[in-house]
């Protein structure tokens, strides 16, 4: 099952993650996998908000720091230096813009950039810092966008939740391509349908959710209904599939072709499946054979699902256990 369309899915990214010079010390933090790997598929749009507030390259280094009423950015050196309202507003200016980019890969413990548990200091206190903190852009930016993917490079390095961002920059790209054709309740439908074991496999109360609002998309107003629809799906895809949620899916697909399968057919499948769910085998190991007997029991709707194949093969994402 490959790709609907040929033009590929529009990533931001933090500038230094590509190897740009814009970090405070001068230097960079080049990330091999993003570039060579990730960049092989995705569209990189570069960002540095401290730059682009007007902080020179190099400078003083900033930090998050809890005043008691709020979490601000200041300076570290100087603390009189406050940029928290400068980073934000970028992140909301910058939202603005991003109707058809698909994910944002962010640096990790940046006070500007850092999706999570960055460092927030505590005031003139002498506490040691706590790690829960959000970059003031990026707390912006995901708070205008919840639609949007949003992943650290530190993370990326985690297979599986490397493949979950991966799966939702997919998703979210089919949307884009086919609201830029014309969404309509057929198609909301179509994409709905096409994706329903993938829901499935992430999370089983979005997918209830889900299926009730795509009813009413015949009768209620598209245009109010399909962001309500396309946020619900993007944070349902959030929760990380596990090789349990896996193999419940494929024993629903395999429901669909059993009165088919010859009953070595049916030994053999069950036995991957169960191999998958013990965690001997990866989930590429199943679904390969899955497809197998899809081609030698044709069935139109399973062949469509995009649980079976949500992203390009060549990554490589499904191999690890």
């Amino acid at each position: 099952m490959s790709n609907d369309v040929e033009a590929r899915p529009k990533l931001g990214i933090s500038s230094c993650l590509l190897g740009n010079e814009v970090r405070y010390d001068g230097g960079h933090k080049h990330n091999a996998y993003i570039r060579r790997t990730l960049g092989e598929y995705f569209d990189f749009i570069p960002f540095c908000p401290e730059v682009a507030i007007g902080l020179s390259t190099p400078r003083p280094p900033i930090r998050l720091v809890d005043d008691g009423e709020s979490v601000r950015v200041l300076g570290t050196e100087d603390s009189s230096l406050d940029y928290t309202d400068k980073l934000s507003g970028y992140g909301d200016r910058v939202s603005g813009s991003m109707d058809d980019y698909c994910g944002y890969i962010v640096k990790k413990d940046s006070p500007s950039c850092g999706m999570e548990r960055v460092k927030i200091y505590q005031g003139k206190k002498e506490a040691p810092p706590v790690r829960r903190g959000s970059g003031a852009y990026t707390a912006a930016l995901m708070a205008s966008r919840p639609e949007l993917p949003v992943e650290e490079e530190g993370r990326l390095m985690d297979p599986g939740l490397r493949e979950n961002f991966v799966i939702r920059v997919f998703t979210l790209f089919r949307w884009r391509c086919m609201v830029k054709e014309g969404l309509t309740p057929g198609s909301l439908v179509e994409f709905h349908t096409r994706h329903k074991f993938l829901i499935q496999a992430h999370h089983e109360a979005t997918y209830r959710q889900l299926g009730p609002m795509v009813a009413r998309a015949g009768s209620e107003d598209l245009d109010a209904l399909a962001p309500e629809y396309l946020v619900c799906l993007m944070q349902g895809l959030r929760h990380v599939t596990t090789p349990g949620k896996q193999a419940n899916v494929l024993m629903h697909i395999m429901g669909f072709i059993k009165n088919q399968m010859t009953p070595e057919d049916k030994t053999e499948m069950l036995d991957l499946i169960e191999m998958h769910q013990s965690g001997l085998v990866p989930v590429i190991v199943p679904i390969t054979l899955m497809n197998h007997f899809l081609r030698r029991y044709p069935h139109e709707y399973i062949e469509k699902q995009y649980f079976l194949e949500p992203h390009p093969r060549e990554l490589m994402l499904r191999n690890h256990i």
